[in-house]
C-alpha cells in the first residue's frame, strides 16, 4: 500500500481572520505563514498547497520589540546605479503598514512557485474592516507575548 498524497483540488480551504492589534510582527508572521502553508492540518505535505486563506486586520497596530522601529531597514533596488531605496520600519509602518506584514510573511514562505502561490492567499488590511465577510472567516487567536 503506497502513501496517499493530497491533490490540490481535493483540499478543503478555510478562511481565518487574524487581529494584529498589539501583536509582535515576527511572532504573528510565523503563525500566519503556518496557516498559509497548512501546517496545522494532518494532511500537510510540503510539496502540495494544503493551506488556508488568511485575512489580517489592524495591520497598523502591530509592534516591534527593542529598537527595531528605528534600526530595521526595508530595501528596494530599482536596478539602476544609485537606485537603492531604504526606509526604516517606523516610516514604513506610518505609510504602508500592510507591507510590513506582507514582507515578514513572504520571507517565511518557500522561495519557489509553491511559495508564490501560497502568498496569494494572504489578505492584509489596515483598520478593522475587510471585504471578505461573505467567506465567513473564523477568528484565529495568536497568543499574546506578555
Amino acid at each position: 500500500m503506497g502513501t496517499l498524497y493530497p491533490k490540490s483540488g481535493e483540499v478543503s480551504r478555510s478562511w481565518w481572520i487574524v487581529d494584529l492589534d498589539g501583536q509582535t510582527v515576527g511572532r504573528a508572521a510565523t503563525r500566519i505563514a503556518s496557516l498559509l502553508r497548512g501546517k496545522h492540518k494532518p494532511i500537510f505535505t510540503n510539496h502540495v498547497d494544503t493551506g488556508d486563506f488568511v485575512v489580517c486586520i489592524n495591520a497598523e497596530k502591530v509592534r516591534f520589540t527593542g529598537r527595531k522601529l528605528d534600526q530595521k531597514q526595508y530595501h528596494a533596488f530599482t536596478g539602476y546605479l544609485g537606485g537603492m531605496k531604504s526606509v526604516t520600519a517606523r516610516e514604513m509602518l506610518a505609510t504602508k503598514p500592510e507591507e510590513v506584514i506582507k514582507a515578514a510573511v513572504r520571507r517565511m514562505l518557500p522561495r519557489n512557485a509553491l511559495g508564490r502561490s501560497t502568498f496569494k492567499k494572504l489578505k492584509v488590511y489596515t483598520g478593522g474592516e475587510h471585504p471578505h465577510s461573505a467567506q465567513n472567516p473564523q477568528p484565529f487567536a495568536i497568543p499574546s507575548d506578555k
